[in-house]
């Protein structure tokens, strides 16, 4: 792999450029970006002009480059945290970022313009809110048996070719390096090009019957379809699911005898094992629509390129690991029950090969907190997973001993607390086989005996889970009280509790914006060089009584609070003052259930009334808080109720939604 710059000096050149100079490679040339218009340009070594003044900032990568509505911006990583370190290579994780804007008259902490101060936020929140990993020697995007696969032709390739497409994070950002790259040989900016993974790394060492080893854990998020729990799901058009991620578990041991519980400082481990699973939400057409209600209305889309698309997907699959055993965990009966039908129906119309689908009722079968029941799946899973393998190679000997021939793709509902449960099961029971395979654990034993090794596991797979949580539902994983401990516990369901509330106001009230910011950075909505076109983000359009009835709520809670505090001639003094205010709070509350949809924080940027209107074939569980109307409310001439006209911005939206697989501009 090409050199990648691991610090970078940043020099201005008054308004005029920004230049990084990398100050631990001798002879490397720096980076100038000119402001005025935006062109980067590569300097001879040891070329700084002298009127360019050191700025205090170290930076450890660039993350690429974002056009807002009033200017551009260099996206920096400012600080970074040092995770692990695998097979010699250092994992860090993104900390603190800046943005240093090409217009010289900008300040990004007081923007001029409130639409360009909002976007600046989205921006932020997102790299705050993400964990983002990063390697300058190892590519964290890949498996290490696809590593292993293209290592010869990978030798002088940068980085950001041969990362997997699905998991470079900042791809959108990167656009302009790569794009100067390819077009022009003496421009190569590659060892500025940084991929960056939005994931989880967690890496443990251990000694188990005096053999050195290393457990690791990596999981992969993938950038299409990307989003948040109600605002991304199923499929779209282009056969991405939303929640799509790559969990890989790595086993590293030591050739010989250990001779203390420290790994070899080279990260020279003779044994490299992988497994590899994955997870992704159910391949159709379908969301849930947010009404402050705690279930939302589920919507199943029928639409005619369900099953090519859902083909599209498994196929790609089967391409990039082999065969697919499909688990799905979504209930049989109640509110689930359609999304299992669709999957269903569309699996057996296809009938593709190498594909085997294998329902599992998690709720009835671990009912009463019986989670050892998980056996029972794997049970069943045991010829595919045993014919699938994992990925083993002896590095000291140059050879592969196993290839890993297909993965098991898992999903819930939310690809989150069941799916965590049994992927964690079966990284459990692989990792038992491995270590009897490479005679370390005899074949009556397992890593449930030894506790050390058996809590490092448990804490890794539930931090793991967690993370995965609130990157998509916005609370800690359900249920990891079982992953921490291997016991389901009564404190642990009232944690749960609170993790479900938690999910239930961060749905309904913030991931409106949290889903902007997706969109924004993965380039799915791009805004244009006028902040007039994108007041929408910054202003209002409900109508008044809408925007006014959570204040009547809110002022009669406060009276009816202030009159128990008034003084009382008799008990019935106060008795119409308060008829009055209770009045008034059941009429507006009345009003805010009828039209919850009105009172949930919505994407505005990628609006989501495609499916909240949906009209045609399938199924449609309510149509709850839309008002009096319902699906009988008027609608404009596209079929956009009237009553929430709003989310479209108030206006006829310019390109077709993230739904018909492009790119929206404003």
């Amino acid at each position: 792999m090409r050199h990648i710059h691991q610090r970078l000096q940043l020099y201005t050149q008054g308004n005029d450029a920004y230049i990084f100079v990398p100050p631990d490679t001798v002879g490397a040339q720096s980076l100038t970006v000119h402001r005025s218009s935006g062109e980067l340009v590569l300097n001879p070594p040891h070329s700084l002009p002298p009127s360019a003044r050191r700025s205090g900032k170290i930076i450890f990568g660039i993350l690429g480059i974002i056009s807002l509505s009033l200017s551009e911006y260099v996206i920096v990583i400012t600080g970074r945290e040092f995770k692990g370190r695998l097979m010699g290579h250092d994992i860090y994780r993104a900390s603190d970022f800046d943005l240093l804007p090409l217009s010289p008259n900008l300040n990004v902490f007081n923007p001029p313009h409130p639409v360009e101060a909002h976007l600046i936020g989205l921006v932020r929140s997102h790299l705050t809110g993400g964990f983002f990993l990063f390697s300058y020697t190892w590519d964290v995007t890949r498996r290490l048996q696809a590593q292993w696969e293209t290592r010869e032709q990978d030798t002088n390739k940068p980085f950001w070719e041969t990362a997997d497409d699905r998991f470079f994070w900042n791809k959108f950002l990167q656009t302009r390096l790569i794009e100067l790259t390819l077009g022009n040989t003496s421009q190569d900016l590659s060892s500025y090009i940084l991929p960056i993974m939005y994931g989880t790394f967690d890496i443990r060492n251990a000694v188990l019957h005096g053999r050195t080893l290393q457990i690791c854990l990596i999981s992969r998020r993938s950038r299409f379809r990307a989003g948040t729990r109600y605002f991304r799901r199923g499929i779209d058009h282009e056969g991405h699911v939303a929640n799509f991620n790559e969990t890989e578990q790595l086993l590293l041991v030591v050739d010989g005898v250990a001779s203390g519980d420290a790994p070899p400082a080279g990260g020279e481990f003779g044994t490299q094992m992988s497994f590899v699973q994955i997870r992704g939400s159910v391949p159709v057409f379908w969301a849930e629509v947010n009404t402050l209600r705690y279930k939302p209305d589920l919507q199943v889309m029928d639409l005619q390129d369900t099953a090519n698309m859902m083909q599209r997907h498994l196929q790609e699959q089967v391409t990039i690991y082999g065969e697919q055993a499909l688990v799905n965990l979504v209930n049989q009966k109640g509110h689930e029950l359609p999304v299992k039908a669709a999957y269903e129906r569309y699996i057996k119309q296809l009938d593709l090969p190498s594909v085997r689908y294998q329902y599992f009722d998690f709720h009835n079968e671990c009912k009463h907190m019986r989670w050892d029941r998980i056996s029972v799946l794997i049970d069943e899973l045991e010829t595919d997973i045993r014919r699938h393998g994992y990925f083993h190679v002896a590095s000291n000997q140059g050879e592969v001993v196993q290839l890993q021939r297909g993965t098991v793709r898992t999903n819930c509902m939310d690809n989150l607390d069941r799916t965590n449960v049994v992927q964690a099961a079966l990284a459990r029971w692989t990792l038992n086989q491995q270590l009897k395979a490479l005679g370390i654990l005899s074949s009556d034993d397992s890593i449930d005996a030894y506790e050390a090794i058996s809590k490092d596991f448990r804490e890794m797979w539930a931090d793991h889970a967690d993370a995965i949580a609130n990157a998509y539902g916005g609370s800690g994983a359900l249920k990891s009280d079982f992953t921490r401990t291997s016991k389901r516990t009564r404190k642990g369901a009232m944690e749960d509790g609170v993790k479900s509330l938690t999910r239930y106001l961060k749905n309904n009230f913030f991931d409106g914006a949290r889903q902007d910011g997706f969109d924004l950075i993965a380039g799915n909505w791009v805004p244009r060089k006028t902040s007039a076109s994108s007041m929408f983000l910054v202003t209002d359009p409900r109508p008044l009584i809408t925007r006014s009835m959570p204040l009547v709520a809110s002022f009669s809670l406060f009276m009816i609070c202030a009159g128990l505090t008034l003084p009382r001639t008799s008990d019935y003094s106060l008795f119409y003052y308060f008829i009055l205010w209770f009045t008034l709070l059941s009429i507006s509350l009345t009003f805010i259930f009828l039209h919850g949809i009105d009172y949930v924080s919505w994407p505005r940027l990628v609006p989501s009334t495609d499916y909240i209107y949906y009209t045609g074939p399938g199924f449609r569980s309510a149509h709850h808080g839309k008002g009096f109307g319902g699906d009988n409310a008027p609608k404009t001439r596209s079929g956009t109720s009237i009553s929430t006209k709003w989310l479209n911005g108030g206006k006829k939206r310019v390109a077709a939604s993230v739904e018909d697989g492009e790119k929206r501009v404003d």
